[in-house]
């Protein structure tokens, strides 16, 4: 554990690695990132099923205006909560040198807890937010995380077969 090749490297009870390739920080930025790229999705979503506001004689394109607060309102929420939960997950990773699903689940519900209770302004809904992304990612992380089950097979997009040749026609 010594040399400059295994510095950033945690290991567990059992001399398996436990960090990947990138940093904790950069897997941050690489969450909030994502977090903000599928909260503005979303909130284009959201956009489009609320009416268009009536023109107003000082506001230039006020549907417009709407919409992209309506966006950058759901990329930043979910900016913050991808980040912040990653970030919590990578840290008590460093701190317990342990992977298992307790480490999704502090980051969830440290996400939920402060994203989600601001915007509630109460300790209950913040609770009720942490609690409930720490019980879908603790789900998750018990699951496997994931929806599909390999089955050994490899798809490729082409075929490795070759084609039999076609026959003349006589005309």
């Amino acid at each position: 554990m010594g040399s400059a090749e295994n510095k950033n490297m945690y290991y567990s009870l059992d001399k398996e690695p436990l960090e990947d390739e990138d940093s904790a920080l950069m897997k941050t930025v690489k969450a909030a990132t994502s977090g903000f790229v599928a909260g503005t999705i979303w909130g284009t979503v959201v956009a489009t099923w609320y009416d268009v506001p009536r023109v107003e004689r000082h506001v230039a394109l006020p549907g417009l205006i709407r919409t992209l607060k309506i966006c950058g309102n759901y990329g930043l929420t979910f900016a913050a909560v991808g980040g912040i939960y990653i970030g919590v997950e990578q840290l008590v990773l460093k701190q317990r040198v342990k992977r298992d699903f307790i480490n999704g689940a502090v980051g969830a519900f440290v996400a939920g807890a402060s994203v989600y209770g601001l915007k509630g302004k109460t300790i209950p809904s913040a609770l009720t937010a942490g609690s409930a992304l720490a019980v879908t990612s603790a789900i998750l992380d018990i699951g496997g995380r994931t929806t599909r089950v390999d089955v050994g097979k490899e798809y490729y997009p082409y075929t490795t077969e070759k084609r039999p040749s076609p026959s003349p026609t006589v005309s």
